[in-house]
């Protein structure tokens, strides 16, 4: 018989945290599930996006739900018919991937089918939507590192770029609307963008306006955020975006994420592994997912006013995997 606890832990951001469509984000708030079976302990954790952004199902009370049937066994595959897509199903399935991980005295890397153990990567680093001035205040502090990702969708969003590529003219820029945008405005901004040497333009319609990304040829490439969620997602994107980018709290842990990335590549896509506000172990079963990725945004920590101890190791932009197995 397992036993299955839930914790809530709220970690501190170094400055708060603000996106187009949400209020900022002043700390992190997160869900802790560990899952115990004869002594063996499995982690995982997720955003709980239900305090951040209204109408989002509550994520304790989801686990809550599925009680029952993850301490009677339910295995990672079966999850995904007990529990929807979302924050709550990834924390689940992340604590029985590191779970049967541990069970089978393999590696994470190893369950997930990779071939060798995980690398070092770059990830963006985020900047917040802010006036000109002062993203470019924060890029020029960055400005070493060599990946910046802006939050941008609001008025006034090109003079943000060309400020910040002002104050970090060595840095690879992608960006991120968050929804923001409408088709005149993409249509209008994505030469200008390309002039700054942007590199990729990350969820600028609503989903339910996917369908005018049909009306463009887009001279950027553009990723699926907020309208890739799992592998039912992608019929929906074929011919209107380039790019998905795969985030754990959406697809509802890593066994759909490995099969989503599967048939993303499969179908054509390019890979983005992004993320939510939250700590290495919410990071550490990511980065093996960006091992397969041509952009990593894993840079939760980096936000965040201190790590666990146990931590990813940071230094600068590039990540490297705990040496203490935190997880997997």
């Amino acid at each position: 018989m397992r036993k299955l606890s839930v914790t809530i832990e709220k970690w501190p951001l170094k400055q708060p945290f603000v996106i187009s469509r949400m209020a900022p984000m002043l700390h992190g708030e997160v869900v802790v599930v560990e899952i115990e079976q004869d002594g063996i302990i499995g982690r995982g954790e997720c955003e709980r996006s239900d305090v951040f952004e209204p109408g989002y199902p509550s994520v304790t009370q989801a686990i809550e739900k599925a009680r029952k049937a993850i301490e009677h066994g339910a295995t990672r595959h079966e999850l995904l018919t007990v529990m929807p897509a979302g924050c709550a199903r990834n924390a689940v399935d992340c604590a029985l991937f590191d779970l049967e991980a541990k069970q089978q005295e393999t590696t994470g890397w190893q369950l997930a089918g990779l071939q060798h153990p995980p690398q070092p990567v770059t990830t963006v680093f985020t900047l917040s939507l802010d006036s000109p001035e002062n993203m470019a205040a924060m890029a020029a502090e960055n400005k070493n590192r060599p990946l910046l990702k802006l939050k941008l969708g609001r008025e006034g969003d090109i003079e943000r770029v060309a400020a910040v590529r002002t104050a970090a003219p060595d840095a690879r820029l992608v960006i991120d609307a968050n929804t923001g945008w409408s088709l005149a405005q993409l249509q209008e901004y994505l030469p200008e963008l390309a002039k700054l040497g942007v590199e990729m333009v990350e969820q600028p319609l609503p989903p339910e306006q996917d369908h005018l990304l049909e009306l463009i040829d887009p001279i950027i490439p553009i990723a699926a955020d907020e309208s890739c969620i799992d592998r039912r997602s992608l019929p929906q994107l074929k011919g209107r975006y380039q790019i998905v980018n795969i985030k754990l709290d959406k697809t509802g842990g890593m066994t759909e994420a490995l099969e989503l990335m599967k048939e993303a590549k499969s179908q054509g896509f390019d890979i983005m592994v992004g993320c939510m506000i939250g700590t290495s172990l919410a990071m550490a079963p990511a980065l093996l997912l960006a091992q397969q990725a041509r952009w990593v945004d894993i840079d939760g920590p980096l936000l965040l006013a201190g790590d666990r101890a146990d931590g990813l190791i940071y230094q600068g932009s590039t990540v490297h995997p705990a040496k203490s197995g935190m997880w997997g």
